[in-house]
Protein backbone atom coordinates (compact mmCIF):
# COMPACT_ATOMS: atom_id res chain seq x y z
CA UNK A 1 0.00 0.00 0.00
CA UNK A 2 1.44 3.42 -0.90
CA UNK A 3 2.22 5.55 2.14
CA UNK A 4 0.77 8.73 0.61
CA UNK A 5 -2.58 8.89 -1.15
CA UNK A 6 -5.54 11.12 -1.86
CA UNK A 7 -8.61 11.23 0.34
CA UNK A 8 -11.87 12.19 -1.36
CA UNK A 9 -14.21 12.94 1.55
CA UNK A 10 -16.48 15.85 0.53
CA UNK A 11 -15.27 15.64 -3.07
CA UNK A 12 -18.37 16.43 -5.16
CA UNK A 13 -19.59 13.44 -7.15
CA UNK A 14 -19.66 15.46 -10.36
CA UNK A 15 -16.01 16.49 -9.98
CA UNK A 16 -14.59 13.17 -8.76
CA UNK A 17 -13.67 11.74 -12.18
CA UNK A 18 -11.79 14.90 -13.18
CA UNK A 19 -9.96 15.04 -9.87
CA UNK A 20 -8.95 11.38 -10.18
CA UNK A 21 -7.42 12.05 -13.59
CA UNK A 22 -5.59 15.09 -12.23
CA UNK A 23 -4.34 13.05 -9.29
CA UNK A 24 -2.97 10.35 -11.56
CA UNK A 25 -1.24 13.01 -13.66
CA UNK A 26 0.27 14.50 -10.48
CA UNK A 27 1.70 11.11 -9.50
CA UNK A 28 -0.74 9.75 -6.92
CA UNK A 29 -0.83 5.97 -6.65
CA UNK A 30 -3.53 5.55 -3.97
CA UNK A 31 -7.07 6.87 -3.47
CA UNK A 32 -9.35 6.51 -0.45
CA UNK A 33 -13.12 6.74 -0.85
CA UNK A 34 -16.20 5.32 0.91
CA UNK A 35 -19.79 4.41 0.24
CA UNK A 36 -20.85 7.29 2.51
CA UNK A 37 -18.95 9.82 0.39
CA UNK A 38 -21.42 9.31 -2.47
CA UNK A 39 -18.68 9.67 -5.07
CA UNK A 40 -17.63 6.07 -5.75
CA UNK A 41 -19.04 6.19 -9.27
CA UNK A 42 -17.00 9.25 -10.23
CA UNK A 43 -13.91 7.82 -8.55
CA UNK A 44 -14.30 4.58 -10.50
CA UNK A 45 -14.76 6.46 -13.76
CA UNK A 46 -11.68 8.61 -13.20
CA UNK A 47 -9.50 5.64 -12.21
CA UNK A 48 -10.63 3.38 -15.05
CA UNK A 49 -7.67 1.60 -16.63
CA UNK A 50 -5.25 2.72 -13.91
CA UNK A 51 -3.44 0.61 -11.33
CA UNK A 52 -4.04 3.09 -8.50
CA UNK A 53 -4.41 1.40 -5.09
CA UNK A 54 -8.09 1.81 -4.24
CA UNK A 55 -9.67 1.80 -0.78
CA UNK A 56 -13.38 2.04 -0.06
CA UNK A 57 -15.43 1.61 3.10
CA UNK A 58 -18.63 0.04 4.36
CA UNK A 59 -21.15 2.44 5.88
CA UNK A 60 -22.74 1.85 9.29
CA UNK A 61 -26.26 1.22 7.98
CA UNK A 62 -24.93 -1.77 6.03
CA UNK A 63 -23.25 -3.55 8.95
CA UNK A 64 -24.08 -7.22 9.49
CA UNK A 65 -22.80 -10.29 7.63
CA UNK A 66 -25.21 -10.54 4.70
CA UNK A 67 -25.80 -6.82 4.35
CA UNK A 68 -22.04 -6.23 4.23
CA UNK A 69 -21.69 -8.63 1.31
CA UNK A 70 -24.52 -6.86 -0.51
CA UNK A 71 -23.03 -3.44 0.22
CA UNK A 72 -19.65 -4.53 -1.12
CA UNK A 73 -21.26 -5.65 -4.37
CA UNK A 74 -22.95 -2.25 -4.67
CA UNK A 75 -19.66 -0.41 -4.07
CA UNK A 76 -17.79 -2.61 -6.55
CA UNK A 77 -20.48 -1.92 -9.13
CA UNK A 78 -20.25 1.84 -8.65
CA UNK A 79 -16.45 1.67 -8.81
CA UNK A 80 -16.62 -0.60 -11.89
CA UNK A 81 -14.18 -3.04 -10.31
CA UNK A 82 -14.50 -6.72 -9.56
CA UNK A 83 -12.29 -6.24 -6.52
CA UNK A 84 -10.70 -3.50 -4.43
CA UNK A 85 -7.26 -3.29 -2.90
CA UNK A 86 -8.48 -2.46 0.61
CA UNK A 87 -11.96 -2.63 2.14
CA UNK A 88 -12.63 -1.06 5.54
CA UNK A 89 -15.41 -0.99 8.12
CA UNK A 90 -15.94 2.77 8.28
CA UNK A 91 -16.93 3.02 11.99
CA UNK A 92 -17.33 0.42 14.74
CA UNK A 93 -20.84 1.72 15.55
CA UNK A 94 -20.71 -0.13 18.90
CA UNK A 95 -24.38 0.53 19.72
CA UNK A 96 -25.35 -1.58 16.72
CA UNK A 97 -23.23 -4.46 18.11
CA UNK A 98 -22.67 -5.77 14.59
CA UNK A 99 -19.01 -5.05 13.95
CA UNK A 100 -17.83 -8.62 14.66
CA UNK A 101 -20.27 -10.16 12.16
CA UNK A 102 -19.36 -7.39 9.76
CA UNK A 103 -15.67 -8.25 10.16
CA UNK A 104 -16.47 -11.90 9.40
CA UNK A 105 -18.01 -10.74 6.11
CA UNK A 106 -14.84 -8.82 5.26
CA UNK A 107 -12.81 -11.96 5.98
CA UNK A 108 -15.06 -13.81 3.52
CA UNK A 109 -14.49 -11.12 0.88
CA UNK A 110 -10.75 -11.44 1.30
CA UNK A 111 -10.92 -15.22 1.06
CA UNK A 112 -12.89 -14.87 -2.18
CA UNK A 113 -10.36 -12.41 -3.62
CA UNK A 114 -12.86 -9.56 -3.77
CA UNK A 115 -10.78 -7.46 -1.36
CA UNK A 116 -7.03 -7.94 -1.48
CA UNK A 117 -6.68 -6.57 2.05
CA UNK A 118 -9.19 -5.74 4.76
CA UNK A 119 -9.14 -3.35 7.67
CA UNK A 120 -11.11 -1.00 9.85
CA UNK A 121 -11.49 2.69 10.53
CA UNK A 122 -12.09 4.52 13.80
CA UNK A 123 -11.75 1.36 15.92
CA UNK A 124 -10.35 1.69 19.42
CA UNK A 125 -8.22 -0.89 21.24
CA UNK A 126 -11.20 -2.79 22.67
CA UNK A 127 -12.86 -3.09 19.26
CA UNK A 128 -9.63 -4.35 17.73
CA UNK A 129 -8.99 -6.91 20.45
CA UNK A 130 -12.54 -8.22 20.10
CA UNK A 131 -12.57 -8.79 16.34
CA UNK A 132 -9.14 -10.40 16.45
CA UNK A 133 -10.08 -12.54 19.43
CA UNK A 134 -13.35 -13.76 17.88
CA UNK A 135 -12.11 -14.36 14.33
CA UNK A 136 -8.36 -14.86 14.55
CA UNK A 137 -7.92 -12.30 11.74
CA UNK A 138 -6.03 -9.04 12.32
CA UNK A 139 -6.94 -5.93 10.30
CA UNK A 140 -4.21 -4.78 7.96
CA UNK A 141 -5.00 -1.13 8.71
CA UNK A 142 -6.88 1.03 11.20
CA UNK A 143 -7.66 4.42 9.68
CA UNK A 144 -8.09 7.00 12.45
CA UNK A 145 -8.17 10.74 12.93
CA UNK A 146 -4.55 11.68 13.45
CA UNK A 147 -2.64 14.93 13.10
CA UNK A 148 -0.13 17.00 15.12
CA UNK A 149 -2.79 18.23 17.54
CA UNK A 150 -4.24 14.72 18.03
CA UNK A 151 -1.38 12.26 17.71
CA UNK A 152 -3.09 9.12 19.12
CA UNK A 153 0.14 7.71 20.53
CA UNK A 154 -1.53 5.21 22.87
CA UNK A 155 -3.62 3.70 20.08
CA UNK A 156 -0.61 3.64 17.76
CA UNK A 157 1.25 1.60 20.36
CA UNK A 158 -1.63 -0.88 20.33
CA UNK A 159 -1.41 -1.04 16.54
CA UNK A 160 2.32 -1.72 16.73
CA UNK A 161 1.75 -4.52 19.24
CA UNK A 162 -0.97 -6.14 17.13
CA UNK A 163 0.77 -5.69 13.76
CA UNK A 164 -1.72 -3.16 12.36
CA UNK A 165 -0.66 -0.24 10.17
CA UNK A 166 -1.90 3.21 11.18
CA UNK A 167 -3.51 5.39 8.50
CA UNK A 168 -4.26 9.05 9.21
CA UNK A 169 -7.50 10.69 8.17
CA UNK A 170 -7.88 14.45 8.52
CA UNK A 171 -4.05 14.53 8.54
CA UNK A 172 -4.01 18.32 8.26
CA UNK A 173 -6.55 18.76 11.04
CA UNK A 174 -8.93 20.48 8.61
CA UNK A 175 -6.38 23.30 8.47
CA UNK A 176 -7.15 24.45 12.00
CA UNK A 177 -3.56 24.41 13.26
CA UNK A 178 -1.55 25.16 10.13
CA UNK A 179 -0.90 28.70 11.38
CA UNK A 180 0.94 27.43 14.46
CA UNK A 181 4.23 29.38 14.85
CA UNK A 182 6.21 26.15 15.26
CA UNK A 183 4.97 24.84 11.93
CA UNK A 184 5.60 28.16 10.23
CA UNK A 185 9.19 28.15 11.46
CA UNK A 186 9.79 24.58 10.30
CA UNK A 187 8.22 25.40 6.93
CA UNK A 188 10.55 28.39 6.46
CA UNK A 189 13.53 26.26 7.41
CA UNK A 190 12.78 23.66 4.74
CA UNK A 191 11.31 26.12 2.19
CA UNK A 192 8.03 24.24 2.23
CA UNK A 193 4.47 25.04 3.23
CA UNK A 194 3.07 24.17 6.65
CA UNK A 195 0.84 21.54 5.02
CA UNK A 196 3.85 19.92 3.36
CA UNK A 197 5.66 19.86 6.71
CA UNK A 198 2.69 18.11 8.35
CA UNK A 199 2.42 15.54 5.55
CA UNK A 200 6.16 14.89 5.85
CA UNK A 201 5.71 14.48 9.62
CA UNK A 202 3.16 11.70 9.02
CA UNK A 203 5.56 9.95 6.69
CA UNK A 204 8.51 10.33 9.06
CA UNK A 205 6.33 8.90 11.85
CA UNK A 206 5.74 5.76 9.76
CA UNK A 207 2.09 6.57 9.08
CA UNK A 208 -0.01 6.19 5.95
CA UNK A 209 -1.46 9.60 5.06
CA UNK A 210 -4.35 10.63 2.79
CA UNK A 211 -4.74 14.43 2.61
CA UNK A 212 -7.80 15.61 0.68
CA UNK A 213 -8.09 18.46 -1.78
CA UNK A 214 -10.01 19.36 -4.92
CA UNK A 215 -7.44 21.97 -6.00
CA UNK A 216 -5.04 20.97 -8.80
CA UNK A 217 -2.37 23.18 -7.22
CA UNK A 218 -2.78 21.55 -3.81
CA UNK A 219 -2.81 18.09 -5.41
CA UNK A 220 0.68 18.78 -6.68
CA UNK A 221 1.80 20.51 -3.49
CA UNK A 222 0.66 17.73 -1.16
CA UNK A 223 2.66 15.09 -3.00
CA UNK A 224 5.81 17.23 -3.30
CA UNK A 225 7.21 16.06 0.02
CA UNK A 226 9.85 13.51 -0.92
CA UNK A 227 12.81 15.89 -1.19
CA UNK A 228 13.20 16.72 2.49
CA UNK A 229 12.93 15.12 5.93
CA UNK A 230 12.32 16.52 9.38
CA UNK A 231 15.14 16.46 11.89
CA UNK A 232 14.91 15.58 15.58
CA UNK A 233 14.30 19.19 16.59
CA UNK A 234 11.47 19.58 14.05
CA UNK A 235 9.79 16.42 15.28
CA UNK A 236 10.15 17.44 18.92
CA UNK A 237 8.48 20.78 18.20
CA UNK A 238 5.61 19.02 16.43
CA UNK A 239 5.29 16.46 19.24
CA UNK A 240 4.67 19.37 21.61
CA UNK A 241 1.54 20.35 19.65
CA UNK A 242 -0.32 17.20 20.76
CA UNK A 243 -3.49 17.79 22.77
CA UNK A 244 -5.90 15.40 24.48
CA UNK A 245 -8.80 17.51 23.21
CA UNK A 246 -7.43 17.99 19.71
CA UNK A 247 -10.02 15.79 18.01
CA UNK A 248 -11.85 17.60 15.17
CA UNK A 249 -14.19 14.78 14.08
CA UNK A 250 -16.65 12.48 15.87
CA UNK A 251 -15.60 10.29 18.78
CA UNK A 252 -16.09 6.64 17.71
CA UNK A 253 -17.44 5.75 21.15
CA UNK A 254 -20.22 8.34 21.12
CA UNK A 255 -20.98 8.83 17.42
CA UNK A 256 -24.64 8.04 16.75
CA UNK A 257 -24.73 7.82 12.95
Amino acid sequence: MPRLGLGVWQTPAGEAARIMREAIAAGYSAVDTASAYNNEEGVGEGLAGSDVFLTTKLWNADQGFDSTLRAFEASAGRLKRASVDLYLIHWPAPKKALFVDTWRALVRLRQEGRATSIGVSNFNADHLERIIGETGVTPAVNQIELHPQFQQRALREVHDRLGIRTESWSPLGRGKFLGEPALAAIARKHRKTAAQVVIRWHLDEGLIVIPKTVSPERLRENIDVWDFALDADDRARIAALDSADGRTGPDPLTATF
